[in-house]
């Protein structure tokens, strides 16, 4: 088993170093919140006082952080000082690509192996043990990288070289806007047209409208009883994270020159319903804005 350094222990960071923990592993917890490391060191891992003492003897590092500032200011300051040459830095953010490819590149000039590995699931699925990882990065390191990420996943895919695991997750997450917003219009107009909400999903997820928005996730009370919609939507993926995610992709879409009109549309509605006030609900809780019912 190896000592891991775990920096970043929110919501999703949380339930992935206790799965390391769970492992067998050795896991160095920091976070700048004190009450995330207790919570970490109730689930396994060891609380430590700072990024710097988790990564100082460490065999692997995770980071799970809010932005490529963030990301870029703790590597440079705090885990490439003091991390042991050869050491693999594996970083689950969800940032810029030119922040992962640039982290990317200092850590390899340095003789680090670094891969970005962002992921989709959730928190649900980040607690337990259930996510799919997107990774970019050197074949070697892909390859160290492998065994850490899947004590956290189901699924852990090489996209290629660096970066490309977050082209991966900002292409993936545009694409379940998109979907989602369309599923909560079929629902509303299913609604207004008198058609039975279950018939309609019965119907959908067998035919060729079936999503994943609709058959894992679907917007609506009712239907499938594990979605965030029966808890008056209580955020698995909250607003605020899509619409941080929608907006990379059009960042990354403005520099690459790609047409994106769904995307930049969707981006739009999910910032009309943050500034409505469903900043911390889940994000299909869109449907209540689209349908109307939206309260605030």
């Amino acid at each position: 088993m190896s000592h891991i350094a775990f920096i970043g222990l929110g919501n999703m960071g949380s339930g992935m170093a206790a799965n390391l923990a769970k492992a067998g592993h050795t896991v160095h917890a920091f976070d700048l919140s004190p009450e995330a490391v207790k919570r970490a060191e109730a689930a396994g891992a060891r609380g430590v006082d700072s990024a710097a003492t988790a990564v100082a003897n460490a065999e692997a590092v995770v980071t799970m952080l809010p932005a490529g500032k963030h990301v870029r200011a703790v590597y440079e300051n705090e885990i490439f000082p003091n991390a042991k040459p050869g050491t693999l830095m594996m970083d689950c953010s969800t940032i810029d690509v030119a922040t992962a490819r640039s982290v990317g590149e200092a850590a390899a000039e340095k003789g680090f192996h670094f891969v970005d590995a962002p992921v989709s699931g959730g928190v649900a699925a980040a607690e337990g043990g259930t996510l799919t990882f997107m990774v970019g990065g050197p074949e070697a390191a892909f390859k160290k990288a492998e065994d850490y990420l899947s004590k956290m996943g189901k699924a852990v895919i090489h996209a290629g070289d660096a970066g490309t695991g977050q082209a991966a997750k900002i292409c993936n997450n545009m694409l379940l806007a998109i979907h989602m917003i369309g599923t909560c219009e079929a629902f509303a107009l299913a609604d207004k047209l008198g058609l039975d909400r279950q018939k309609f999903f019965d119907i959908a997820s067998k035919a060729s409208g079936q999503n994943w928005s609709l058959t894992s996730y679907c917007p609506v009370p009712g239907p499938l009883p594990t979605s965030a919609a029966n808890r008056d939507y209580t955020p698995g993926f909250a607003t605020a994270m899509m619409l941080k995610d929608l907006k990379l992709a059009m960042d990354a879409a403005a520099t690459a020159g790609a047409s994106t009109p769904l995307g930049a549309q969707a981006e739009a509605l999910y910032a009309m319903f943050d500034g409505l006030g469903g900043r911390e609900k889940d994000f299909s809780g869109i449907f209540k804005m689209i349908d109307g019912s939206w309260r605030g």
